[in-house]
């Protein structure tokens, strides 16, 4: 078994796929084909399933990922020991959070990560899919709800309160009433989200014209017009065009919480970024 070969390993796992591994190391689609094969019978052990979307782990190697992590990292901190760059931090990083938290949260403290850190690829995926930890589909995911399984560290990060919002031109409805207001609020899937709930309580007969899973769609539509939406205080305190309503109570916020696999718990480049988060959002 060569590190070479374990590069070409960690390359697929991160990618999924043996063009997109190619590419990112600069070797033909064949030749990461080869090599792998080569590991595998090497070790005596399937490491990926091969499905119709891409590679997938097996438990086989999981852990052989959670090995070669560790080889990755020792070898680029003797690398940069070696050069004096013994500060600078390198690989790749997988984030998962929602739609408005990565852009209007997140992104900042990204920003500043990469001037601190600019060797080091940080992948941001937003979506309301859960991407699994444990299966080592993200290194780091921020969610609103709390992390239960056994092979993840995680802590609350921060509360995010909410709010209600009109846009300025518009006439404020009566509490307990709404008789007349139109209301932005998620999609069905998403109906039974606390905000949601407490906004038909609040506004019970306003008329609903609008859902939607993303929040930034909300917030937009909220900004032209089209009416009340409850947004988390960071997005929409961030719109010109709107105004905050007071309602005679707030609506629920929502704890956000971080975790990653405790395989990745010495990792020097998720290490730097999760001080950085917490510095920065930590509450």
């Amino acid at each position: 078994m060569e590190w070479s070969d374990l590069r070409v390993f960690l390359a697929i796992a991160r990618t999924g796929t043996l063009g997109a591994a190619a590419r990112s190391s600069g070797q033909s689609q064949p030749t990461m084909g080869r090599r792998l094969q080569a590991l595998e019978q090497a070790l005596g052990q399937t490491l990926f399933q091969r499905t119709r979307d891409g590679f997938v782990l097996t438990d086989e190697g999981m852990a052989v990922l959670a090995h070669a992590e560790r080889m990755e990292e020792e070898v680029h901190g003797l690398e940069r020991k070696l050069s004096g760059r013994d500060g600078l931090l390198e690989g790749m990083l997988r984030l998962s959070s929602s739609d408005w938290f990565g852009a209007h949260v997140l992104a900042p403290v990204l920003a500043e990560f990469a001037q601190l850190q600019p060797r080091v690829i940080v992948e941001l995926l937003t979506s309301a899919t859960h991407f699994s930890l444990p299966r080592r589909e993200a290194d780091m995911v921020f969610r609103i709800q709390p992390f239960d399984e056994p092979e993840v560290i995680s802590r609350k990060l921060m509360h995010i309160d909410y709010g209600v919002y009109l846009h300025a031109a518009l006439e404020a409805p009566q509490a307990g009433d709404g008789s007349g207001a139109s209301l932005i609020t998620m999609d069905t899937a998403f109906g039974g989200m606390p905000d949601a709930l407490w906004l038909k309580k609040m506004l019970p007969n306003a008329q609903i014209v609008s859902r939607s899973n993303n929040r930034d769609v909300q917030a937009r539509m909220c900004a032209l017009g089209a009416g009340i939406a409850v947004l988390p205080r960071p997005l929409g305190d961030a719109l010109a065009s709107v105004r905050l309503l007071d309602l005679g109570e707030t609506p629920p916020g929502r704890d956000t919480w971080v975790g990653y696999h405790r395989d990745l718990r010495r990792q020097a480049r998720l290490r730097a970024l999760l001080d950085l988060v917490v510095a920065r959002l930590g509450s």
